[in-house]
């Protein structure tokens, strides 16, 4: 019993210890607009620091850049597309995969997205 309880702490710790770095890399983006439309893509993760990366996503025509951060089971990100600020708040999934939800500043309603590692 005492190393079931020792290796469930050291599983926590290990969780909890997750930082930017751990998630770099490619992922495939599926999402859904502001007006309902759906788009794809992919972007591209790369680590700064324990709880800092940057973040590039290409949907079609148009490529932007951002930050982004790691807390736990927590990734956010914000970007500017042009003179629009956006904001992106994800929930990380047992398989590396990330679901959230988006809104860019001074327009209503918001929109989902998917990143799927590659």
């Amino acid at each position: 019993m005492r190393l079931i309880v020792l290796s469930a702490g050291l599983i926590l710790a290990i969780t909890a210890a997750a930082t930017a770095q751990d998630i770099g890399g490619t992922y495939g983006v599926t999402g859904t607009n502001l007006d309902g439309s759906q788009y794809t893509g992919t972007a591209e993760i790369t680590g700064l620091s324990e709880t800092t990366c940057a973040i590039e996503w290409t949907t079609g025509k148009i490529t932007s850049s951002g930050i982004c951060m790691r807390d736990g089971i927590a990734f956010a990100a914000a970007h500017f597309q042009g003179d629009n600020l956006g904001l992106l708040i994800y929930e990380i999934l047992e398989d590396g995969s990330m679901i959230g939800s988006w809104t860019v500043a001074g327009q209503d309603g918001a929109g989902t997205e998917t990143l799927t590692p590659q």
